[in-house]
């Protein structure tokens, strides 16, 4: 890598980093850098995993404050997320990506369509307060689970999906919601860091630019979303969560 490399890299890992942080969808960013840096795609994919997930530790500290009250609720869900981030990484390493790049915008749009309509789907399905507590139990297992190999297998927008998805099933502020989304992604992180590390082509040179830069911008990025209003916080996610659908599903197609 070149020092234009170096710099490009540094720049997407910081905006990444806060991106990852406030809604998700921050691998969309350090994923085609890779790609410019001259990595094939396997490698830039395996190698991103590995570089953002200091930043998404960085997102957890910085939100640590909308985790309490939640301790109950993160141990009992880790088992699920380890295991979904592994099958994940699995498939990844495993199987041809073609059919599952073709899921994937899909999967992105119906995430962030979810949040949108939010309300109007808690009409529907029943507000969260109206689930049992072993329903409500049971759900958001599967919430986890199915987030978690997503997010083993590629990971771009997995904050997105995850709260749109934990925004139906529990009852708590988006804030909250958040600051779990952060649990559970540096959770896949963790889980990812170790299969590619062991099984995967990963770029080490990449990873030493990237990574601190993911730090800085989790931490702030997680700062900034304890200090949006609710409605801002939303949009941003969505917002998000759209665009990178759109350019997924360009991608997917050309």
């Amino acid at each position: 890598m070149d020092l234009g490399h170096v710099l490009l890299l540094i720049l997407a890992g910081v905006v990444a980093g806060g991106v990852n942080a406030l809604a998700g969808g921050g691998s969309l960013i350090t994923f085609p850098s890779l790609i410019v840096t001259g990595l094939p795609n396997v490698a830039a994919n395996v190698t991103n995993s590995v570089s953002v997930f200091p930043g998404y530790v960085s997102s957890v500290l910085g939100s640590r404050a909308d985790l309490a009250g939640q301790r109950r609720r993160i141990p009992a869900v880790l088992p699920a997320c380890v295991a979904g981030s592994a099958g994940g990484c699995a498939l990844l390493l495993l199987t041809p990506a073609r059919a599952f790049e073709l899921i994937v915008p899909f999967l992105v749009l119906a995430a962030a369509a979810t949040l949108f309509f939010q309300d109007r789907l808690r009409g529907l399905v029943g507000h969260p307060r109206a689930l049992s507590a072993r329903r409500q139990a049971i759900t958001l297992q599967v919430v986890v689970f199915v987030g978690a190999v997503y997010g083993g297998y590629f990971g771009a927008a997995l904050g997105v999906m995850y709260v749109a998805a934990l925004a139906l099933v529990l009852d708590e502020t988006l804030n909250r919601i958040n600051a779990l989304k952060n649990v559970l992604s540096a959770t896949v992180g963790a889980v990812t860091v170790v299969a590619f590390a062991l099984f995967g082509p990963v770029h080490w040179g990449a990873v030493l630019v990237l990574a601190p830069a993911t730090i800085v911008g989790g931490y702030v990025g997680a700062r900034l979303a304890r200090r949006l209003p609710q409605r801002v916080l939303r949009a941003l996610i969505v917002t998000f969560g759209t665009t990178i659908g759109l350019v997924l599903l360009v991608r997917a197609f050309t």
